[in-house]
């Protein structure tokens, strides 16, 4: 009988966690290495040392999450609310409520978002100059071509030059942005845009539509995975912090060094944000041989900055969960009632809210004491009976680089999961792929995708299935065919007219 491969993964998130899971299950000696003191990372939620959940701002779970919800069901874990609606909220107050797309009439997208989607202050003129916009979504089909033609400009520019009003770009398409890709349109690359706001609002009605974690993902999905991985045979380490690999005179990686400890490798899994990647690579004199490695440095990371507020008395809030922007510039934040959302906190005598910023930078060296006070203010123009609500305890949370930044220009630098070192694959939601999916999912995927790699190479075990994000409807497949019989005709003709 030969000998169990041994596979090293770094990284304990989504993508982590869904690689080892898959290669343990394949009988595969799968070691998982988690630099911070639990799995997960910020994703997952900690206590703080009086016993209140906290975790690195709250993570939704959207309708197209299709191989999260399988593999909750195959966990045998209940952890997500039921479906709930939203409302984004100014300065001047409430602006949009969404309903559940699910449970409308269906209509031929993107027309369900369009119609059902209730702006309260947003004229019907400036919705109708996102019209034009449409033929752009048509023409980004997720292909690597399409990521070329668009990734070069930035979002603003893409709306501006199909005729979006700047009311309809301030109030609706930035403020998308700002909590979806996590900074303001001038810093977003188009094609991020343009797969972002497909994936999760106009490919199908329902695809807005979101659960949430009644509690930290860490208590309610990562916990019992991780115990369910170690009970089959993979061994979960936490504060190990990768410094470097071991390369054989062929160059293949055999070994993963962490401060003063080796681990045994016969393929090497990195599963970890842009910004850890960027750190392992910069203290690494083996990858830093490689020049896809070093171009990481022309990534960015976005900073977050996460809260939590216990209130003295119970407040009303419409939803559950809120969007917000205009309050500060180029700034975006999400507010979500906890009482509603999580199982510990519905019996609180006193609210307990979770407020979330994106592209926080301008916020970060404000003191918790003023973060407080501004956070009450903000709350208090979406819902005025936060006005005269004391607050009893705070978490402050700052997350430096912590998301991933889609910058214009930045895909020419993103890695496909087949890294240059022939026996070490690469995951997590900055990573190329053609699957489509975004965020958590998007890291999930290609977690399998890795592990998918790694079956490949050694011919042992079964590849994961991948369940692949719902079909375009009818209309947008006969729409993008002779869109691109259009642009392949054209490209013959004059080779020369098309942006690359």
């Amino acid at each position: 009988m030969s000998q169990r491969k041994r596979i090293v993964v770094v990284g304990a998130g989504w993508a982590g966690l869904g690689a080892a899971d898959r290669l343990v299950r394949q009988n595969y000696d799968v070691t998982l290495l988690e630099a911070s003191p639990y799995p997960g990372g910020l994703v997952a939620g900690w206590k703080t040392n009086t016993g209140r959940s906290v975790e690195g701002g709250i993570h939704g779970f959207w309708y197209p999450y299709q191989n999260i919800f399988k593999l909750v069901e195959e966990l045998e874990l209940s952890p997500f609310t039921p479906f709930t609606r939203s409302s984004q909220y100014s300065p001047e107050g409430l602006e949009v409520e969404s309903p559940l797309f699910q449970k409308e009439f269906r209509l031929p997208a993107p027309l369900g978002t369009f119609f059902y989607t209730q702006f309260k202050r947003l004229p019907l003129s400036d919705r109708l100059s996102a019209l034009p916009l449409l033929y752009s979504v048509i023409d980004f089909d997720n292909s690597h071509e399409a990521w070329q033609r668009y990734d070069k400009i930035t979002a603003r520019e893409l709306f501006r030059q199909f005729g979006v009003t700047s009311r309809l770009y301030r109030d609706a398409f930035e403020p998308m942005l700002l909590v979806g890709l996590f900074a303001p349109g001038e810093q977003c690359s188009a094609a991020a845009t343009l797969g972002m706001l497909y994936y999760f609002i106009l490919a199908h009605q329902p695809d807005f539509d979101v659960v949430w974690c009644r509690g930290t993902v860490g208590e309610k999905i990562f916990r019992p995975w991780v115990e369910k991985l170690s009970k089959q045979g993979g061994k979960v380490l936490v504060n190990k912090r990768v410094s470097d690999l071991i390369l054989d005179e062929d160059g293949q990686a055999k070994g993963v060094v962490c401060g003063l400890e080796v681990f045994p490798a016969d393929a090497v899994i990195f599963a970890v944000s842009v910004t850890g990647m960027k750190k392992i690579v910069l203290g690494s004199p083996k990858l830093h041989q490689y020049p896809e490695f070093r171009n990481l440095a022309n990534l960015g990371g976005i900073d977050a900055l996460a809260t939590r507020l216990w209130f003295d008395r119970k407040i009303e809030i419409p939803h559950p969960s809120n969007a917000c922007f205009g309050f500060d510039r180029a700034v975006g934040w999400t507010f979500f009632d906890l009482n509603a959302l999580h199982d510990e906190y519905q019996n609180e005598p006193g609210s307990v809210i979770e407020v979330d910023f994106y592209h926080a930078n301008p916020l970060l060296p404000l003191s918790d004491r003023e973060i407080v006070a501004k956070i009450q203010r903000d709350l208090t123009s979406c819902v005025p009976a936060f006005q005269d609500a004391k607050v009893l305890h705070s978490t402050v949370i700052r997350v430096r680089q912590g998301v991933t930044h889609f910058a214009p220009g930045s895909y020419q630098y993103f890695l496909p999961s087949q890294s240059p070192i022939e026996n070490v694959f690469l995951s997590g939601d900055w990573i190329v792929t053609r699957h489509g999916s975004w965020s958590q999912e998007k890291a999930y995927v290609t977690g399998l995708e890795a592990a998918n790699r790694v079956i490949e190479r050694f011919k042992m075990g079964e590849k994961a299935p991948i369940i692949p994000i719902e079909e375009d409807e009818p209309h947008i497949k006969i729409a993008r065919s002779i869109n691109k019989n259009i642009r392949e005709w054209g490209e013959r003709i004059l080779p020369d007219l098309w942006l690359s």
